[in-house]
C-alpha cells in the first residue's frame, strides 16, 4: 500500500483544543463558554473536553457549548472506553450529534489512570484487555450507527495494537506519544520513530489510505521569547525521557510562529499528520500558527 497519495497532500489541517474543566472551579460553566468562543474567533476548528472524574461531564458540556458557537466541531478528547457500555455509548453519542446538529466528534481511548478505576469501584483491568474493549466498542458502534448520519470517530493513543485498531475503524487517528528508544534522542531519531508509527498505521489500515485522518496530540506550544516548554504532559506519555530530552518530541513544539508553521507543514509533507490538538494552556499561542499556516502572516 503505497505511503503518499494526491489526498494526502491535499487534506487540510485541521485544528483543536482541549480543555480541562475541574469541577471545583467557580462557575466552570461561564468559563468553558468563553473560552470556546474566544477559541472560535481563533480560528480553531474542534473544541474538545477529556473525560476524568474531576472535570465537568464532556457529553452535557459539549452540548451547552453547541448553544454559544457555530462553525467548530465539538469533541471529547478522550472518553476512557473502559467506563462505558458500546450500546449505551452508541446512543448519547448518536443523540448528541444530533443535539449539535451534526458537529460531534467521538473521541475515544482505552483509559489509563489506574486511580480513577479505583475511584469510580472499577477493577483495572490489563492493557491488553483493555484495547480488547475498544476494539468491541469501535465494532458495535459501527453495527449500530449503519448508514445513517453519524459522529466522526477518533482514537487517540500510542500503542502498536491501538493504533492498528484505529486504522481499521476510526476516522482520525491522534499519536498521543511516539516512542523512542535510540539514544541520544536527536531531531533525525525522532523522525525516524515517527516515520516508523505512521508505516505501521498505513499497513493495519486495510483500506484506502485517504479514507484516514492522521494526527498528533500536543503537548506543549511555546512561542519564542515565552520561556521554556510545558513538559508535565510528556513526563507522563514518555517516562523514559530526561526533561532534556523531552523537547525533541514532535508533540512540543517551540519557536517562532513561522517556524512551527513549517515544521508542521513538515509532518504533513512526510508524515501526513494534518490533524493536531493543542491544550487550552497554549490556545492563543497556537492560533499565531494557525494564522501563518493559513496565510494570515501574524508577526513572529
Amino acid at each position: 500500500m503505497p505511503l503518499t497519495t494526491s489526498a494526502d497532500v491535499e487534506r487540510p489541517f485541521r485544528f483543536g483544543v482541549r480543555f480541562g474543566v475541574r469541577l471545583s472551579g467557580r462557575s466552570p460553566l461561564a468559563w468553558l463558554r468563553d473560552r470556546a468562543r474566544q477559541a472560535e474567533q481563533l480560528g480553531y476548528d474542534v473544541l474538545m473536553l477529556p473525560d476524568h472524574l474531576d472535570t465537568v461531564s464532556a457529553f452535557p458540556a459539549l452540548a451547552a457549548l453547541a448553544g454559544v458557537t457555530t462553525r467548530p466541531r465539538l469533541g471529547t478528547f478522550v472518553l476512557n472506553t473502559a467506563f462505558y457500555n458500546p450500546a449505551l455509548l452508541a446512543r448519547d453519542a448518536a443523540t448528541l450529534d444530533m443535539v449539535t446538529d451534526g458537529r460531534f466528534d467521538l473521541g475515544l481511548g482505552a483509559g489509563w489512570a489506574e486511580h480513577e478505576f479505583d475511584e469510580a469501584g472499577l477493577p483495572f483491568p490489563a492493557a491488553g484487555a483493555r484495547v480488547a474493549h475498544l476494539e468491541h466498542t469501535l465494532a458495535v458502534l459501527r453495527q449500530r450507527f449503519g448508514a445513517a448520519p453519524r459522529p466522526r470517530i477518533l482514537v487517540a493513543g500510542s500503542g502498536k495494537r491501538l493504533l492498528a485498531a484505529a486504522a481499521r475503524e476510526a476516522d482520525t487517528l491522534s499519536l498521543a506519544s511516539v516512542p523512542v528508544h535510540t539514544r541520544p534522542v536527536t531531531d533525525a531519531v525522532v523522525e525516524q520513530a515517527l516515520a516508523a508509527r505512521i508505516a505501521h498505521i498505513r499497513s493495519a489500515a486495510c483500506r484506502p489510505v485517504q479514507d484516514l485522518e492522521l494526527g498528533l496530540t500536543l503537548g506543549s506550544v511555546t512561542l519564542a521569547g515565552h520561556g521554556a516548554p510545558d513538559l508535565s504532559m510528556l513526563r507522563n506519555s514518555a517516562p523514559g525521557l530526561s526533561d532534556d530530552e523531552l523537547p525533541a518530541l514532535p508533540g512540543v513544539l517551540h519557536g517562532a510562529p513561522a517556524e512551527i508553521a513549517e515544521t508542521l507543514v513538515r509532518y504533513r509533507e512526510r508524515h501526513h499528520l494534518t490533524h493536531f490538538v493543542a491544550p487550552a494552556a497554549d490556545m492563543v499561542a497556537f492560533a499565531q500558527v494557525i494564522d501563518r499556516i493559513r496565510g494570515h502572516r501574524c508577526p513572529a
